[in-house]
């Protein structure tokens, strides 16, 4: 365990941004990470996952701690279902066909998201109706001041639409070791309510599908309209979703009737926001090497040599055009740092 000055962070954020952090260190165990975290408690420090979900504007003025804790096992079975345990530094797609693999029911709709297990609840991932929240039992997070372990429930989690009590008032406080989930082993209740999902299983006449099919059937949606970050540097996407009030969407929906919605609840409807960026006229245009996906207008993408702030700068300018356009505000969904 060597801690390395002025290490290169392209290979550790999936937008491939040339940054450099002052100090990097890869801890492989609970106890590597409970020793960094004693042995340099004076500095700051910045949490490292699998990078997917960060766009790095600057340098990294700390010591940055690259969480690759690896290991899968069941610390729960019945008849009807499993908790399976995931440490922090699996690589969340691979655990999602690993749980396949196993029949275990629940995770299917969230293949391919890239990332590792750590970050899942931090953001509450979600995909096509289904959100993490759905099957998490618990987290165990470390306390970077104290180095004790805690066990996290899924309501003190606090989980909202891509939020949780780790983006909020614990940001900074702790890090996710480990993360367990409930998942099903048989009667597995196959979510297909997305259109998407709907037509690949249609198109391959699966009346009846399972949750390999229906991991399949993400796969090669995915696939179809989100590029590669090993061949193009991206972060997924960039924008969440907005949730706004009913009176708001009215006021909308009145001007644009075409607008595809959700509603939430009675008092609450979502709008896509890559509906709203295409129409904005931003989908596929490129700006130097910053650029906005052909084929998905909520993936921001890397052509080459664009920096953190440029692809910064253009986030901005699309927030401030859609709302120009339709008085919606939208929010960013990754990190910026």
């Amino acid at each position: 365990m060597e801690i390395i000055s002025n290490y290169p962070l392209k290979n550790h954020n999936t937008f491939g941004i040339e940054a450099f952090a002052d100090e990097f260190v890869s801890v492989n165990s609970v106890n590597e990470l409970k020793e960094v975290l004693q042995e340099n408690s004076g500095k700051q420090k910045f949490i490292l996952g699998g990078g997917s979900n960060m766009l790095l504007t600057q340098n990294i003025h700390s010591l940055v701690i690259h969480v690759n804790l690896k290991g899968k096992e069941v610390v729960f079975e019945d008849d009807n279902h499993v908790h399976l345990k995931a440490m922090a530094g699996e690589n969340w797609h691979e655990f999602v066909l690993y749980t396949i693999q196993h029949n275990y029911g629940g995770l299917e709709n969230l293949s391919l998201i890239p990332g590792n297990v750590g970050t899942t609840p931090i953001q509450n991932i979600g995909a096509y109706g289904t959100e993490i929240k759905d099957t998490f039992v618990s987290c165990e997070a470390m306390d970077i001041a104290t180095q004790q372990i805690k066990i996290f429930t899924k309501e003190e989690c606090e989980f909202a639409y891509r939020e949780s009590i780790f983006k909020n008032s614990l940001k900074n406080k702790y890090i996710i070791v480990s993360v367990t989930y409930r998942l099903t082993k048989k009667d597995h209740k196959i979510n297909t309510a997305y259109g998407d999902i709907m037509a690949q299983l249609t198109e391959k006449n699966i009346i009846t599908p399972s949750i390999k099919d229906v991991s399949d059937a993400v796969i090669n949606i995915r696939q179809s309209k989100l590029p590669d970050p090993k061949e193009l540097g991206n972060s997924g996407s960039f924008f969440k979703n907005p949730i706004i009030s009913k009176e708001a969407f009215d006021l909308v929906y009145h001007k644009h009737p075409e607008m595809p919605h959700y509603i939430i609840s009675e008092t609450e409807v979502k709008v896509p926001a890559g509906w709203l960026i295409e129409q904005s006229g931003f989908k596929g245009k490129r700006f130097g090497d910053a650029g906005i996906h052909s084929r998905q207008a909520l993936v921001l993408v890397n052509y080459g040599n664009a920096t953190g702030q440029e692809l910064l700068d253009l986030s901005l300018k699309i927030q401030e055009t859609v709302y120009n356009n339709f008085g919606i505000r939208i929010e960013a969904e990754v990190n910026i740092i």
